[in-house]
């Protein structure tokens, strides 16, 4: 039998490995209480519905809700997005403006997509070099009839965290519903509903040591401005579960799961944070030390980034090629949940990138498990690639093969 190689895990943008302590929350959900948390009428009901009631006091206190009637639990983040979207522009009686940005993720872009073919009008905000949107732009972009502006939280790619608190503002300002896609952002970076000033918020449980198949949607019970409260149609109807939002069973484990995943990242951000930080640096810093032509993409380390996120591209080196010669180490060329089109990055290609720098460009997600020992690794084996990548290259052969090369 072929044995594998021990794997180095770096693609924590995409997912995670579900968190031991997690999965002895959830484990008696599965057997001994295992009730439905809708029937009202016997204990086994009960023990689950109190249960659930716990994860979503946890979920709340994580982002700074103040009422837990506001978290809304969903399968995860793309639900959750498309739920905001559709949902408040269906409230709005199917018309309206929504305004986004170029880099968010495809569940949000997809979604506005399918809403102009229902009438909406969509605009896309561009990026910087960084993939920051300009809080003016936003300014600019709201007209009388927009429903809704949408804008992540921090970018799955090049970890960029835009100034939310100045487009909370700004919307609030004109009574403009702002929604965030905060799954690469809750459990680690300080987020806060007020303080951010959003009204949606997504969250996936799967990014944060969680189980996959779960996450919530935030949803403020009144604008800030108007003090109207605020109104979704919802996707799914059958049962009046979540408020009447989300209709279905609970999974009463994954929530248990999504619920003690949550209150565990940001019970550890702060430690986990400087010491992520700490590894990237040091991680590009050995890297550049080892191979030459790499550029660091993005912005620089500090708080207009994720800690955990490394974006690089190499020079005269396709990262599709560099990722499938990585067979012990797990990384991405770009979103998980964009990787198999073998398009190139949209959210690069925002950014102004130019096709080259596309091609050799690499996303490195670090986590829990990552050390200083998988650092060293990675990057040996990393520099072993491009090398011999750059070697084999046809611009080489053509070098080696012209006369007078010696």
């Amino acid at each position: 039998m072929r044995v594998l190689p021990a794997m180095i895990y770096l693609d924590h943008h995409a997912t995670t490995p579900v968190d031991a302590r997690v999965v002895e929350a959830m484990r008696p959900y599965f057997r001994e209480d295992f009730g439905n948390a809708s029937s009202a009428t016997h204990r086994f009901g009960w023990r689950a519905a109190a249960a659930v009631e716990i994860a979503r006091e946890q979920v709340a206190a994580a982002i700074g809700a103040q009422d837990p009637r506001e978290i809304v639990f969903t399968s995860g983040a793309t639900e959750s997005d498309n739920l905001a979207l559709q949902g408040a522009f269906e409230a709005a009686g199917g018309r309206g403006h929504i305004v986004t940005v170029a880099t968010e993720h495809p569940a949000v872009l997809e979604t506005c997509a399918a809403l102009e073919r229902r009438g909406a009008r969509v605009t896309r905000l561009p990026v910087d070099a960084d993939g920051f949107v300009s809080a003016k732009a936003v300014a600019r972009a709201i007209t009388d009839d927009t429903v809704m502006v949408s804008v992540m939280a921090a970018n799955s790619e090049l970890g960029t965290v835009p100034d939310l608190g100045a487009i909370g503002e700004i919307t609030a300002a004109r009574d403009v519903l702002l929604h965030t896609d905060a799954a690469q952002a809750v459990g680690k970076i300080p987020f806060d509903v007020d303080a951010n000033g959003v009204d949606l918020v997504s969250i996936s449980a799967h990014k944060l040591y969680g189980p996959k198949g779960i996450g919530a949607l935030y949803v403020r019970r009144r604008r800030r401005a108007s003090r109207q409260r605020i109104r979704l149609t919802p996707l799914l109807y059958g049962g009046g579960h979540e408020g009447g939002l989300r209709a279905g069973t609970l999974p009463v484990p994954q929530v248990v799961g999504m619920g003690r995943a949550v209150a565990l990242a940001v019970t550890e951000r702060e430690t986990e944070a400087l010491r992520l930080g700490a590894l990237r640096d040091r991680f590009y810093a050995d890297l550049t030390d080892q191979v030459a032509g790499v550029t660091w993409n993005g912005p620089p380390a500090g708080s207009g980034r994720l800690p955990a996120n490394l974006h690089v591209s190499f020079e005269a080196v396709d990262a599709a090629a560099l990722v499938a010669a990585l067979s012990d180490v797990a990384l991405s060329t770009g979103s998980a949940c964009a990787s198999g089109t073998g398009e190139p990055s949209p959210v690069l290609a925002a950014c102004g990138f130019l096709p080259e720098r596309i091609r050799g460009a690499i996303r490195i997600g670090l986590g829990r498990d990552t050390d200083d020992a998988a650092i060293a690794s990675a990057v040996r084996r990393i520099g072993e690639e491009v090398a011999r990548l750059r070697a084999d290259s046809p611009a080489n052969a053509r070098s080696r093969s012209s006369p007078g090369v010696q």
